[in-house]
């Protein structure tokens, strides 16, 4: 067990297993954010703009109570330290709440179902910031080293596009295979729940029965919570950081919610059951277009970090997004039918948002030291929270600007068993202009952030002496 904070290098199965509790997350988070809108309006037969209102409340939930849980985790003090309960008592309850998620029943009263999914996500939300906050509030405790946070983030990233890749393939194919069998879609969404829920929350557990966050008396304090929110925005480096994951996780999440519209109703000209053969295989074109290109978000990440370490993070994720707008401009090009165009766009894609997965975490951990130097404080949980409040506020905003978008422009949910259903040429043009160029707008906002963003190896190096230099001082 880790016991200690230590410049030395992490030993790998601390970075292994720390980066697989991921797995569980990025599982929840890839399915919620590809598929809830369109379970929403496809299958539990939401209005679109009527749907879009749960991700509001989702949103003013989550403006209470990520910030507070990670206060909470600043404050707790157990003999299994701040973090590890969390990890400890809620990985399973996570776990169950992902198959909530997915139970919506086959009500006609539209207001009563969106008052059950509404429910169902504050739940499964609340569920899951009670794990993302601590398990992510790990990272700068269990190294101070500059480049050990890039690796250690790169291990989660590998796990979280894993998990990711996973999802992408496996989800459609076994909802496909439940309803060959006799089953309904939505019996589907709720075994894929129940499976990669089961699974994910395995590594987290471990976590908190395996790994030891760092000890450091005299550094939990407590304060007020609105003081400690202003504290924590006086953080000059955490301003940029929180400008880079919210249009980083924007970009991210606008290609997750639009692009399965994308795919059935433009590429495949409303062909609900489409598929594309690929090695032999015919594959749905959500599982072709992803799996691929999270496959090359996996590959790349060891040429991310090599460069992050050649260079320095801010540099390679600035080369990452301007290559990233490119491929987002390509893809409105794309026409009905081009199924290797659309495989090729995906590819590159992967090469851009395995940038996107993996530096931005890795710069946001920097920020800890910077405010620990100003307040005399460990406050990770706070900025932690903060961060899962971005991540997750993005997604439910991206979900409502979609789904108020496709409503507007006169999108129509399929009639029910329908195998082939044409949109409006409005609704179609709306789909393209979602995934391309607003997508690319964002992004090009992250670079601009990036580009601002003060703390470069050289500047985070001086401001662990002068930690180190004030700890020696307090240790005589």
């Amino acid at each position: 067990m880790m016991n200690t904070l230590s410049k030395a290098r992490l030993p790998f199965w601390v970075k292994l297993l720390y980066g697989s509790g991921d797995w569980g997350i990025a599982s929840v988070g890839i399915m919620r954010s590809i598929f809830y809108a369109i379970y929403l309006t496809d299958v539990v037969g939401l209005e679109p703009r009527l749907a879009s209102f749960g991700a509001i409340v989702g949103i003013i939930w989550d403006a209470i109570n990520d910030p507070l849980i990670g206060t909470f985790s600043d404050r707790l003090n157990t003999r299994w330290g701040r973090r590890r309960p969390f990890l400890l008592w809620f990985s399973i309850p996570f776990a169950i709440s992902f198959v909530i998620l997915w139970s919506a029943p086959k009500w006609d009263n539209q207001i009563a179902l969106l008052i059950y999914v509404t429910l169902s996500f504050m739940l499964a939300d609340t569920l899951q910031t009670l794990i993302s906050v601590p398990y992510l509030s790990l990272t700068p405790e269990l190294t101070p080293d500059y480049d050990e946070r890039t690796t250690l983030t790169s291990f989660r990233s590998f796990f979280q596009l894993v998990g990711s890749l996973s999802v992408v393939i496996a989800a459609p194919a076994i909802v496909d295979l439940v309803i060959e069998s006799g089953g309904s879609q939505q019996q589907g969404f709720m075994i894929v729940g129940a499976i990669f829920g089961s699974i994910g929350a395995v590594p987290l557990l471990l976590i908190g029965l395996f790994l030891r966050e760092s000890s450091r008396s005299g550094e939990i304090v407590s304060i007020p919570f609105r003081e400690t929110l202003r504290l924590a925005w006086e953080n000059v480096p955490f301003r940029y950081a929180v400008g880079i994951h919210m249009l980083n996780w924007s970009a991210v999440d606008m290609v997750a919610v639009s692009f399965p519209y994308f795919l059935l109703y433009w590429v495949a000209q409303g062909d609900l059951l489409a598929k594309i053969r690929l090695f032999g295989i015919e594959f749905a074109y959500e599982s072709a277009f992803f799996g691929i290109l999270m496959c090359v978000c996996i590959l790349f990440i060891p040429f991310w970090l090599w460069l992050a370490r050649k260079r320095n993070k801010r540099e390679a994720y600035i080369l990452g997004m301007v290559f990233w707008i490119i491929v987002q401009l390509m893809i409105f090009t794309i026409q009905p039918g081009q199924t290797g165009y659309l495989l090729a766009t995906a590819a590159l894609a992967g090469i851009g948002v395995s940038a996107a997965y993996t530096l931005p975490d890795a710069m946001f951990a920097d920020v800890i030291e910077w405010d620990e130097l100003r307040t005399r404080r460990r406050q990770e949980g706070i900025y932690y929270g903060v961060r899962a409040f971005i991540r997750k506020m993005t997604g439910a905003l991206v979900v409502f600007i979609t789904l108020q978008a496709l409503g507007w422009s006169g999108y129509l949910a399929p009639t029910e068993n329908a195998v082939q259903f044409v949109q409006s040429d409005s609704a179609l043009q709306m789909i393209r202009l979602l995934v391309s160029p607003f997508g690319a707008l964002m992004l090009c906002g992250t670079i601009i952030f990036a580009w601002l963003f003060p703390l470069s190896r050289e500047k985070h190096a001086r401001i662990q002496k002068l930690l180190e230099q004030r700890r020696a001082r307090l240790a005589e």
